[in-house]
């Protein structure tokens, strides 16, 4: 297989989706777009320590997340999943303060949210989303986990374990993997045995579906199917959105060092905004003046989160020894008080 190159998504007739849903999609992925370049900008200013971006990712990342039922279901990400943070209302400058470090996991009410701390763990949100899951069971609720991950994390033990685990006490787990054809620098066939993460559902004993991870109806068609299915009790599914990471791995890495322009290019042609923005002048649903509303207000809510998270203040040094353990030890105790002797 070609570097880059991908297995092509299950060819399914997807139902339309409503045209108030698709425009709300088209908004979320705009503003996830825009809010990203501003994210990007920050780092090299200086604000940010360091950022991964989700370019190119913008639908498959707000259509999964727009088919979760934000009453009852929980959303497990990985450091990237900005978009579905975004998608499901979480506080988004409380959720990019993680990116500044002002507080690891970010400053926002994961319970509320219905979206879990950042895990920056490779492949460590899906152990994480089986536990919440079987604890959802076991209270006789309906709630479902989506548990996020990408392709490379999809080569972790923790991944295979949780999936295998998931699948023999049928958890109601929807695992949704990004496919972004590139694990850092490594392509996917130097990495997924087989060239495909949907293939190995089956030998966890659950469903496997490739989609059009460019595609957000499509992605949200499928995992929505997958929600009801564990939802119904018949346990777990994988769906690998198939898309591109547009971008570096994170504002440190290089992708000329590994990546032929050319691929990007190609790629470039899918690009996931254009595509919904064609989608829906195609199908009536919006005109230039939805466009030209939708990219100041974008905008607008872009340059407010940005300008909320290089404001927001710096967290007492105090914080250090207050969330460490539950009952302070007699050694953090003498450490808080050096530190409060050495600041007065």
């Amino acid at each position: 297989m070609p570097t880059g190159e991908q297995p092509e998504p299950q060819e399914e007739p997807d139902p339309p989706l409503s045209a108030e849903l698709s425009r709300r999609l088209y908004r979320m992925m705009l503003t996830a777009r825009l809010l990203d370049a501003e994210a990007v900008a920050l780092q090299r200013q200086g604000v940010f320590p360091a950022y991964v971006s989700l370019r190119g990712q913008e639908a498959a990342q707000v259509g999964s997340a727009a088919a979760m039922d934000r009453e009852r279901d929980f959303a497990f990400p990985t450091y990237r999943e900005m978009a579905v943070a975004l998608t499901l209302g979480v506080d988004m400058v409380g959720y990019m303060a993680s990116h500044r470090a002002l507080w690891h996991g970010g400053l926002y009410d994961p319970i509320a949210s219905r979206f879990a701390p950042v895990n920056a763990v490779v492949g460590g949100p899906v152990p994480h989303a089986v536990g919440w899951a079987l604890g959802e069971k076991l209270a006789g609720r309906t709630g479902c986990a989506v548990s996020y991950f990408g392709d490379g994390a999809s080569s972790e033990g923790d991944v295979h374990e949780a999936m295998n685990l998931a699948g023999v006490l049928s958890a109601p787990v929807v695992f949704v993997c990004q496919n972004n054809g590139w694990a850092l620098s490594v392509p996917n066939e130097g990495q997924v045995a087989g060239g495909s993460v949907a293939a190995r559902a089956a030998g966890y004993g659950m469903p496997g579906t490739a989609v059009d991870g460019d595609d957000a109806a499509a992605v949200y068609t499928a995992v929505g199917e997958a929600l009801a299915r564990a939802r119904s009790g018949d346990g777990p599914s994988l769906v690998e959105a198939l898309t591109y990471r547009a971008a570096p791995h994170s504002t440190s890495d290089d992708t000329s060092r590994y990546r032929d322009p050319a691929e990007e290019r190609a790629w470039a042609e899918r690009d996931p905004l254009p595509r919904a923005r064609a989608a829906l002048e195609a199908a009536g649903h919006a005109d230039a003046a939805f466009f030209e509303r939708a990219e100041a207000e974008c905008r607008a809510e872009a340059e407010r989160i940005r300008d909320g998270v290089s404001a927001a203040p710096e967290p007492p040094g105090s914080d250090l020894f207050t969330h460490v353990f539950r009952e302070p030890t007699e050694e953090l105790a003498r450490q808080r008080r050096v530190w409060q002797e050495e600041v007065g």
